[in-house]
């Protein structure tokens, strides 16, 4: 297993729409293997291929508790959300905007459906946190930042906090 390189905002990589996963083989298990460790190492909670720089539909997701991390981790090929319902809004970070938050509205419970290593069909009901790491790592398959969910007044506000912090953590 490897730590990969998670890429940041704003990089081209995030903005694209991913391609569908056709291979099921060792090459996948591996890229998820790293994934999964680069997750864990960065203290996140999901992780999608497209933060890692691979334009492909795959996440990997881990939200248990932390005596219990590692143990309940979740790798999805192809996810896609089939249904939604009611709303909650959720203070979401990113590890591709370390250190920025914002309150972003989301469907409180859904239906996913995707494949698992094997490529085999499976479907997942969510709800609360775990609904909304899904939400979130999927619309990174499609090029979509938690910001984008922002107004347009806190998107800039967010974003212009981020540069700032990152031009201050820039070596001078």
């Amino acid at each position: 297993m490897a730590l990969l390189k998670i890429y940041t905002h704003p990089d081209p990589v995030l903005r694209e729409k991913c391609t569908e996963i056709d291979q099921f083989d060792d090459e996948l298990k591996t890229l998820v293997s790293n994934m999964a460790e680069t997750m864990y190492a960065s203290d996140g909670i999901g992780l999608a291929a497209p933060q890692v720089g691979v334009t492909q539909r795959l996440i990997v997701l881990d939200v248990s508790s932390s005596e219990e991390r590692g143990r309940q981790m979740l790798a999805l090929a192809n996810p896609e959300i089939t249904g939604r319902e009611g709303e909650l809004e959720w203070d979401e970070g990113c590890l591709s905007l370390p250190d920025i938050n914002g309150i972003v509205s989301r469907a409180e419970k859904i239906r996913v459906d995707a494949k698992n290593l094997e490529g085999e069909e499976l479907v997942l009901e969510a709800e609360g946190l775990l609904a909304v790491v899904l939400q979130h790592e999927i619309d990174h398959l499609n090029g979509v930042l938690f910001t984008d969910h922002l107004s347009p007044l806190k998107r800039k506000l967010v974003l212009r906090e981020y540069k700032k912090l990152q031009e201050e953590s820039e070596p001078s």
